[in-house]
């Protein structure tokens, strides 16, 4: 109805999966590599784990996932795990097309059919993944039949890679101690996090652009109490978007504003109450404790006009159990989870590619992990030594090594801005103050760009050809020109150019152009990832 209003083509909020309004995020891209990177050569077999609250895009990601898998992959998907051990292996032999019928209701007959397709898919080189969605409906019973499915294996590799996607819930169900053998082979974690206020907004402004609007119909402030009312959960936009548009086309109003879709949530969420709750919570535990404080004042007046026996010493217990305690800081959980997270090295790179829209089939994980100058022809490597203030110019992300006593680790650079530096780590984000990072981080980077195959690892005074063309331009942007006609060779004063770029970057001014001024002139390019600036 308020299509034709709003100057829409077609219904831009609609919660039904349509891959032309899939938005990633810097975190969905992340987890979609988790999740590649699990069906790839470097999931060895063990569990890969993707959580997050309900909304938040996990079965949108295994859309896509299921879209990007190599050829040679066999998937058996389960949709609603809340089943016994036996009808569980009865629902994967079916989604593999094995024949079951004189096997059901025996374990032994299922998985021993279930173990000669697997190696008969080994022996033609497939590869075969098994995906359980609403993971944390599994049973204890069932999540331990699937850990012992991993044990069908060959002496050098296992036979069945396996993905469970769920809710928050099942992070807690791994932590039973009666789990703890399944806990322990999975060999990449992580948390899907809802959008922030920025990629909320991203997000509306393309699903619109998708629909074909031509004028944005929220306001700034619409936006700001869409990602407030939503807590930037995608399916939530959606459903209070929706119902926005529709209240704007009832009132006829062009823009609509923090109101209507305040009004629009109240009339969709459940649970209002909480949402003023923590909009307004701050305010109400002030008010909370004032009244507290002033029933104590009365109470104690009252106390003292009645003459009462000396009261025994007090116990020091109030300040401990008038709130919560405050949560370590950024820094000091950063390196608690370093010390539990073994696989941080191919967690980091598997995110970084990712960045960088690699995918498998140009480059391995492990073999980008070593870092040679020259990846492949249109990929460098680079490792080395800086400060904050000169990644922060390079802005691209990076893989900074930290150590913390003994323990060493990998983590992804994200972010940063004047008082922040935002990592990602373990499949978690965390914002650290920029005087803390020196307490888990010594300068040590490592960073990969894009290259044309055309450009040396080398230039200097002298050279001619293709490569120093390149530099040209690449040095235009920075002077603020958009091309540079001359010719391609690389004179005197062009090594002056390059000692400029290079006095700005914090790299030693010597005029030549090797690998440290590389990246300096790749990241001159807009093309390819950033770092995010706004880190709230």
């Amino acid at each position: 109805m308020y299509l034709e209003f709003y100057g829409l083509k077609e219904a831009p909020f609609s919660i039904t999966p349509d891959p032309r309004y899939v938005f990633l995020s810097e975190r969905h891209r992340d987890a979609l590599a988790h999740l590649l990177y699990g069906v790839g050569k470097g999931g060895s077999g063990g569990f890969v784990q993707l959580t997050g609250e309900v909304g938040t895009g996990k079965t949108t990601l295994c859309r896509l996932l299921l879209e990007q898998l190599p050829e040679n992959t066999r998937v058996a998907l389960v949709l609603n795990p809340k089943v016994s051990p036996i009808e569980l292996l009865e629902t994967i032999c079916d989604e593999l097309h094995l024949d079951i019928a004189d096997r059901k209701g025996s374990l032994k007959g299922l998985v021993d059919t279930l173990n000669a397709f697997l190696l008969d898919a080994y022996a033609q080189g497939l590869r075969v993944v098994l995906i359980v969605d609403e993971a944390q409906n599994l049973s204890t019973e069932s999540l331990e039949q699937i850990r012992l499915l991993t044990n069908l294996e060959t002496p050098t590799q296992k036979l069945l890679q396996i993905i469970l996607l769920g809710q928050p819930e099942l992070r807690d169900k791994l932590d039973d101690p009666e789990l703890r053998q399944l806990a322990q082979r999975i060999t990449a974690r992580y948390h899907l996090t809802p959008l922030d206020r920025g990629e909320t907004e991203a997000y509306v402004r393309h699903r619109l652009a998708v629909a074909g609007v031509v004028r944005m119909p929220f306001s700034r402030l619409g936006l700001r109490a869409l990602y407030a009312r939503s807590s930037g959960i995608p399916r939530l936009v959606n459903v209070i978007g929706d119902r926005a548009l529709m209240a704007g086309y009832a009132r006829e109003q062009n823009a609509i504003g923090e109101r209507l879709v305040d009004r629009a949530a109240d009339e969709t969420l459940p649970g209002t109450a909480r949402y003023w709750l923590h909009r307004y919570g701050r305010w109400a535990a002030a008010a909370l404790v004032l009244v507290a404080a002033g029933a104590a004042a009365t109470w104690y007046q009252r106390r003292e006009a009645t003459p009462t026996p000396p009261p025994p010493a007090p116990v020091p217990v109030a300040a401990a159990t008038a709130s919560p305690p405050m949560p370590p800081p950024a820094h000091a959980r950063l390196a608690i989870a370093m010390k539990a997270d073994a696989d941080s090295e191919l967690n980091a790179w598997t995110q970084l590619l990712s960045r960088w829209q690699v995918n498998s089939g140009e480059v391995s994980v492990r073999d980008a992990a070593r870092c040679q100058t020259q990846v492949f022809a249109g990929l460098d490597c680079l490792r080395g030594h800086g400060t904050i203030d000169q990644l922060a110019r390079f802005d691209r992300p990076l893989i900074l090594l930290l150590q913390h006593g003994d323990t060493q680790a990998h983590a992804l650079l994200q972010g940063v801005n004047e008082n922040k530096v935002t990592l990602g780590f373990g499949g978690e984000r965390y914002a650290v103050d920029r005087a803390r990072l020196g307490e888990v981080w010594a300068g040590e980077f490592i960073a990969l760009w894009r290259l044309p195959a055309t450009v040396p690892a080398r230039l200097h005074a002298g050279d001619a050809g293709d490569g120093v063309a390149w530099v040209q331009r690449q040095l235009a942007r920075m002077d603020g020109r958009t091309n540079d006609p001359g010719p391609a060779f690389f004179d005197t004063a062009l090594e002056e150019r390059v000692r400029k770029l290079q006095t700005a970057y914090g790299i030693r001014p010597d005029g030549i152009v090797g690998p440290e001024t590389l990246f300096a002139l790749s990241a001159l390019d807009p093309q390819g990832p950033h770092l995010a600036r706004n880190l709230e």
